[in-house]
């Protein structure tokens, strides 16, 4: 093998074996590990995970399906003003369908993805009490 072939060979394999070890996506077992702040919940950080694991898949609330005319796919789309009213949580749509309140239907939907933890929509509501920010 020429000199070459081999270099070619080796930054190949270094490219390779360092891209393994990469881990960029994230779980519902990573989620559902997390802990919630108790204040300065950032929608980035907190929320945006949750609802990407959770609510943002196929068939849910991506941008191609919009179930329910939602994509809870960007702050902007959660601050949807029929799903959010910032400041006011137990005014928000989002969050009687994360507590499955009474007459609103569960989301997610029982046996499509598994419900947020009691962390998850306290994260949640306290998001939507600190004003539900782009932050």
């Amino acid at each position: 093998m020429s000199l070459h072939h081999s270099l070619i060979f080796i930054t190949i394999s270094l490219v390779l074996l360092l891209s393994a070890g990469c881990k960029d996506t994230v779980t519902g077992q990573d989620i559902d590990n997390r802990v919630m702040p108790d204040s300065n919940v950032s929608f980035s950080v907190d929320i945006y995970p949750i609802l990407n694991v959770k609510c943002a898949t196929a068939g849910c609330h991506n941008d191609e399906s919009r179930a329910g005319g939602y994509a809870l796919t960007s702050w902007t789309n959660v601050r949807h003003p029929d799903l959010i009213d910032p400041g006011q949580p137990d005014n928000s749509r989002l969050v009687w369908s994360i507590e499955a309140r009474a007459g609103i239907p569960p989301m997610p939907p029982i046996g499509y993805n598994t419900p947020l933890t009691l962390n998850q929509i306290r994260g949640v509501r306290t998001w939507i009490a600190e004003g539900a920010e782009n932050n």
